[in-house]
């Protein structure tokens, strides 16, 4: 049996479902091959290049700062789980202008994608409000000072459904980043200098995620099942409405990319960071390699 490290670099089933469900459901096993999922949430890039990598943001802003060649080897999404999440009397994205406001660090994928809704709102992300900048974890600090009212609103990712939690206490969801900014991301993303994107091990492992795609578009009562792993504080009914709503609905089928939409990214986040885009879509993900 094959072996290999792969480490995620977020929390939350935008970012570990897919994973989650193919060890579950043994399909790394079926397909040979023993996985180490590792936290790398924490890890420098020069630790992370050494195994296989989820996320595909992090991955992106590392080849374009730090010039490390990774390669995307499939893509679960187009369409970032961040949420801005904002105190009641808060009805727009102009409303947070002056206000406070947690974000993640702008180095960080979800840090720089924040920065780039904000801007297409017409806000400078610098000037305009007022960033307290948290790294991100299960979000209960940010949702007590929302709650307190020592910030207006929020940045979180999907360790909650934020819906049933705006409800909940009265407030506003605000945005959905996916409604404003697309990125092919969250797959599996290796260094070739270190880990040859052919080897039967990485693979092996795109293929068992390939499955648990599967799994999340054609038996809901599984992945809800699933689901409710990350989304312990939410009813059944919560869990149901938020895998309707952004993961049925937002994941893909096949792990394959639009470059079109590779493109549009890269040129954005490039933009955010002030470097040059320095490689294309095609060199980036390199999905036309998936094998059934």
């Amino acid at each position: 049996m094959h072996t290999i490290d792969l480490a995620y670099v977020g929390r939350g089933p935008h970012e570990e479902l897919v994973t989650y469900i193919a060890d579950q459901e043994d399909f790394y096993a079926d397909e040979g091959v023993h996985v180490a999922v590792r936290d790398g949430c924490t890890w420098d890039a020069q630790r992370l290049r050494h195994g296989a990598v989820i996320g595909l943001g992090r991955t992106m802003l590392s080849r374009l700062r730090d010039g490390i060649p990774w390669v995307a080897l499939n893509i679960n999404t187009y369409r970032p789980l961040f949420w801005i999440l904002a105190r009641s009397g808060i009805t727009s994205m102009a409303d947070l202008a002056g206000r406070r406001v947690t974000v993640h660090p702008p180095h960080t994928g979800p840090g720089c994608f924040t920065r780039i809704v904000l801007r297409q709102a017409g806000l400078d992300p610098d000037r305009d409000v007022q960033t307290i900048v948290r790294w991100p974890g299960d979000f209960g600090m940010d949702l007590r000072q929302l709650e307190e009212g020592s910030i207006d609103a929020a940045v979180v990712g999907d360790t909650l459904a934020p819906e049933a939690v705006a409800a909940e206490h009265g407030w506003q969801v605000l945005a959905f980043f996916g409604d404003h900014f697309q990125i092919p991301t969250v797959g599996v993303a290796v260094d070739p200098t270190y880990t040859d994107p052919d080897d039967p091990a990485v693979q092996a492992v795109v293929r068992a995620h390939l499955r648990a795609l599967k799994v999340i578009h054609n038996d809901p009562d599984t992945t809800v099942r699933h689901l409710q792993t990350f989304l312990g504080r939410h009813t059944e009914d919560e869990v149901r409405a938020h895998y309707d709503a952004y993961i049925a609905s937002q994941f893909t089928t096949d792990g394959r990319v639009d470059l079109a939409v590779g493109v549009d990214a890269i040129s954005a986040v490039a933009a955010e960071l002030g470097v040059p885009a320095t490689f294309t879509a095609a060199e980036f993900y390199r999905t036309a390699t998936i094998t059934p």
